[in-house]
């Protein structure tokens, strides 16, 4: 058993992401695209994201500082076109999803680098991948900053302006979880389906 007071013995930080990703999970993951002023975009997967508000319903993601302490290319984008489209991909595109993840120079599109098609979001000027079953289309309400060191995170909080599901996947009702087969992120290179579920009545 260990206990762990970071003030007095600070795990690394390698040491806490290790941690965070082997013990916080299955993670959902948010496959973002963004664009900067000149029209090159951008696609990223990060699994430290979340749901943060129903109404307004806002999106939350946290894309970390690399080990320089620089942003990713997804933030600098977004301050500069205030916008994002974050898709939940499903198993039938992890393959593709695992290819945006790869470090390319700033301004090369992972579009192109993963084979997707780009097709147009409402009420934005940043596109969708157009395969993608579920996709969110959001305006900027704030990134907070946790810091200038590498692996600081960099909370992105996204309104939901527009939305695009699959009539595959949604009734008007509910989500079809046999459809979308959502996956959720794992450590190191493991992923995790939903295909084993099992349900509780929540108490009165």
């Amino acid at each position: 058993m260990s206990d762990y007071l970071l003030e007095e013995s600070p795990l690394s930080s390698g040491a806490i992401y290790r941690m965070f990703c082997g013990t916080i999970c299955p993670r959902p993951i948010a496959w973002v695209s963004t664009h900067d002023r000149d029209g090159n975009t951008n696609l990223a997967p990060f699994s430290f994201f979340n749901v943060v508000s129903v109404a307004p319903p806002v999106l939350g993601f946290s894309p970390l500082l690399n080990g320089e302490g620089q942003p990713k290319d997804t933030i600098r984008n977004l301050e500069q076109v205030p916008e994002c489209v974050v898709h939940i991909s499903g198993e039938a595109l992890v393959n593709e999803l695992n290819a945006t993840s790869a470090s390319l120079p700033a301004g090369e599109d992972e579009f192109a680098l993963a084979g997707l098609e780009k097709v147009t979001m409402p009420g934005l000027s940043v596109p969708r991948v157009a395969a993608a079953p579920v996709a969110f289309g959001c305006r900027l309400r704030e990134i907070v900053r946790f810091g200038d060191q590498p692996m600081a995170g960099c909370l992105v909080l996204a309104e939901v302006v527009s939305i695009h599901i699959d009539d595959a996947i949604w009734n008007g009702r509910h989500v079809s979880v046999e459809a979308l087969k959502p996956i959720g992120r794992m450590a190191g290179s493991d992923y995790a389906r939903t295909s084993d579920l099992f349900g509780l009545e929540r108490p009165a």
